[in-house]
């Protein structure tokens, strides 16, 4: 039975982690980004070292007292916030953000959990490499969080998502323990991959303090288009054609709805839409290598030939990286554009690539005949089946009274998802906005399982009690 930390517990935290490192959780930290989820917690802790969380994870043991880590605080399922009581203590990294090494020859960077994903990024370019992990909330959002909820991102077509871009881990243990996994070994067969038990668990199994990351070489040129499609299964298409023609070098491969776009043109001041006219759906697509010439014609090509089929009707190629950006900062901007719109339910799905334009179809269907009027927003990235099958509000509608049949237009959509073989979190985790779909589509034995590795190497029920699994 978990506990609220008393005053001698707290007294003990400081001692370890020092004055500056206990803090009075302010409102970033109580309120999940979307203002779905508010929190509460006795303290919020800042350890400097993995050392430091060892401690605090044993007293907080001893003692009963639940932990709930915190990385950037830009998590969509409400993972990093806790409302029940008893109170816990809320667990940031923001003091661990060591870039500890850059290994360019054996294409490895080891740092601090804390570390952000952009300093990351920057901190291998300095060495002529690559980290390709990427999303919008990449100047905030930390390596730790990203690989607890193993993030994806626009590039994960090309690299794959934070699993497949970590070779090893340091965790501290529900019991306080430091395990040194920071391996930078491609091939370790040495019994159970602990590193992909972690990856994943959103701090329910431990705190990954640090992190061993691949690295790769940069390319030396990218082309990028934006693309008019006349539909998803046109996409599809066109994604096939580019991966023929450029042998498999598509990096970026996005699919937005007109509504979507529009919405974005509307967030950002003198954006304009890239192509001449508009179309029910278009596709951001980029391909990397090593000479410019050569992508050009690769996409040059497949742009062609998607356009004599009828799948594309108009395409504007990025003459420079400038516009390359600009293409992107579009896409970028779908998520926050909503807003503005009044009230979204949102979805983080993924099907196979083939099944995206049976399963939009048939979304559209559901959630306009559950609320009619509701205005889908499905875009994301279509080249590894990870679609944001968004619903904003009928306009005029009371955003309330929508947001209040989130739980019902989850089902209908999440329904359609199990029915072609799909995941209801394709990216963003499980957390507690979706505990309980987990355990309606969950495989029974898969769901006995997690509770069986939950429960022994977490007895107590102390690392981010209520995520993932219900207490």
């Amino acid at each position: 039975m978990l506990r609220e930390p008393d005053e001698a517990l707290l007294s003990e935290l400081r001692a370890v982690v020092g004055g500056s490192g206990v803090m009075e959780p302010g409102e970033t930290h109580l309120t999940e980004r979307r203002g779905l989820f508010k929190g509460q917690a006795a303290a919020l802790l800042r350890p400097d070292s993995a050392a430091q969380v060892a401690e605090v994870v044993r007293l907080c043991s001893a003692a009963g007292v639940g932990i709930v880590p915190w990385g950037g605080g830009t998590g969509l399922v409400g993972g990093q916030v806790k409302a029940d009581p008893p109170r816990p203590v809320l667990l940031s990294l923001e003091r661990m953000r060591a870039i500890r090494a850059v290994s360019p020859g054996q294409n490895t960077i080891t740092v601090d959990a804390g570390a952000t994903l952009q300093s990351v990024q920057q901190a291998a370019l300095g060495a002529d490499r690559l980290f390709p992990l990427s999303y919008a909330s990449e100047g905030t959002a930390t390596i730790g969080g990203g690989l607890a909820v193993n993030s994806g991102g626009l590039q994960a077509i090309r690299y794959g998502v934070a699993r497949d871009v970590c070779l090893g881990l340091e965790v501290v243990t529900a019991e306080g323990e430091i395990w040194n996994g920071l391996s930078t070994l491609r091939k370790d067969n040495t019994g159970y991959d602990l590193r992909d038990l972690y990856i994943g668990s959103e701090g329910t199994l431990g705190i990954i303090t640090g992190a061993v990351l691949r690295l790769y070489p940069v390319p030396r040129a990218k082309a990028a288009a934006f693309v008019s499609v006349a539909s998803p299964r046109a996409a599809v298409d066109l994604l096939n054609t580019v991966q023929d023609e450029s042998g498999g070098a598509v990096a970026v491969f996005e699919l937005m709805a007109q509504r979507a776009v529009d919405f974005g043109l509307e967030y950002q001041d003198g954006a304009r839409l890239p192509v001449g006219t508009p179309s029910p759906w278009y596709v951001l697509v980029e391909i990397w290598g090593a000479e410019q010439q050569a992508l050009d014609t690769q996409l040059e090509n497949a742009l062609g030939a998607a356009m004599d089929r009828g799948d594309a009707s108009d395409a504007a190629l990025a003459v420079n990286e400038g516009q390359r950006m600009a293409f992107r900062g579009l896409r970028e901007a779908l998520s926050d554009a909503q807003t503005r719109q009044g009230g979204s339910i949102k979805h983080d799905v993924s099907v196979p690539v083939a099944s995206i334009p049976e399963f939009i179809e048939r979304a559209n269907g559901a959630v306009t005949k559950l609320i009619p009027g509701s205005r889908p927003v499905p875009f994301g990235h279509l080249g590894d089946g990870n679609i944001h099958y968004n619903v904003t509000q009928p306009a005029g509608a009371d955003r309330g009274e929508f947001i209040a049949r989130w739980d019902a237009v989850n089902r209908a959509v999440h329904d359609i998802v199990a029915e072609l073989g799909g995941s209801i979190s394709a990216e963003h985790g499980i957390g507690r906005l979706k505990r309980e779909s987990l355990v309606h589509y969950a495989d029974p034995v898969k769901l006995a399982l997690l509770r069986r590795l939950k429960a022994a190497l977490d007895p107590q029920g102390i690392m981010n009690p209520g995520a993932v699994l219900e207490t």
